[in-house]
């Protein structure tokens, strides 16, 4: 997946006056900060607009394939939702609002939420760029979210990556605030470890259990059936992307977990391929979550139409597929 052409453009503008290697410095110290959880000297993960800005050099491209992957599986399931309002709760430079805009543009209002001056600052100066009024116009708020906040309720709530970065005791809380929030959709993105899925999986059933209708990417309402449900999306690296990361690959594999939830049920799927699918020789294996739980199937040559179907399924896709996908 690569970034929508303007988020690159903007993104690559924003870096073009930092020394390579003054971000390549930066990011194994930014890397340990935010995976040991613990922040700088100012309470938060950067000191500096140098950290932003190793950090978008390094991580936002893959929060944006993460949040589009997530964003891009509502849209497929509830063709009739079309948001006007967005809140996005640790937005950190507001890559979220970027992805979503590429997914509904005739999103009017957005709101973040982001305590991190650094991140706030770069992230209104990557937005101001933009010919969007919904993008360059945006609301930023300096709020504590561990504490008790309140905002105008939108059609559309995010929070990508927060969870983890929060105590357990304030995680359930905070998606409590984040549902009373929400007009219509809430969608929860954290990294695909085995953490990030307990995390997810435990937000799942306490929303459900307030009412929440399950849109993706789960087929059903029940207990989630997995130890470990993730997903994976190919992120194509720019120049300066591989430079800042020290890496010679052309692309890296983000690996996530999320879960969309709303006011309103979503349309009906048979299942979901929760695995590569593995392809042999006129027969390709797929991993599926389904209304009754996780299933293998085995597709033939001997059923053409599901074979060509199976054959351009990717990790994540729906299958069987909609007779009438949106365009």
């Amino acid at each position: 997946m690569e970034m929508s052409p303007a988020l690159l453009n903007a993104l690559e503008k924003s870096l073009a006056d930092w020394p390579v290697k003054s971000l390549a410095e930066a990011v194994p110290k930014l890397s340990d900060r935010y995976r040991s959880g613990d922040p700088a000297r100012n309470g938060t993960f950067t000191e500096s607009l140098r950290d932003v800005a190793a950090y978008a050099a390094y991580r936002l491209p893959a929060t944006y394939a993460a949040v589009s992957s997530a964003l891009h599986a509502v849209f497929e399931r509830r063709l009739d939702f079309t948001p006007h309002s967005l809140l996005d709760v640790g937005s950190g430079p507001g890559t979220g609002m970027w992805a979503a805009l590429d997914v509904w543009p005739d999103i009017e209002t957005i709101t973040l939420l982001e305590r991190d001056r650094h991140m706030a600052s770069w992230g209104q100066a990557l937005a101001a760029s933009s010919p969007t009024p919904a993008l360059s116009q945006a609301h930023w708020h300096a709020i504590d979210i561990t504490r008790s906040w309140r905002e105008n309720p939108s059609d559309l709530v995010m929070a990508s990556y927060v969870l983890g970065e929060l105590p357990e005791s304030r995680q359930v809380p905070l998606v409590a605030a984040l549902w009373e929030h929400t007009l219509e959709v809430l969608v929860l993105i954290e990294p695909g470890t085995p953490e990030g899925f307990k995390r997810i999986r435990k937000v799942r059933q306490t929303l459900i259990d307030r009412g929440a209708n399950v849109v993706a990417p789960c087929p059903h309402q029940g207990t989630c059936p997995s130890d470990w449900c993730h997903f994976s999306e190919r992120v194509a690296r720019s120049r300066i992307h591989r430079q800042a990361k020290g890496a010679s690959l052309a692309y890296e594999d983000e690996k996530f977990a999320y879960v969309a939830l709303s006011r309103t049920p979503a349309r009906p799927i048979a299942g979901r391929v929760v695995r590569h699918p593995e392809i042999g020789k006129g027969h390709i294996k797929l991993e599926l979550c389904t209304p009754t739980g996780l299933t293998k199937r085995v597709v033939t040559r001997m059923d053409r139409e599901a074979f060509r179907a199976a054959r351009h399924l990717v990790w994540g896709n729906v299958f069987p597929p909609d007779p009438s996908p949106p365009s």
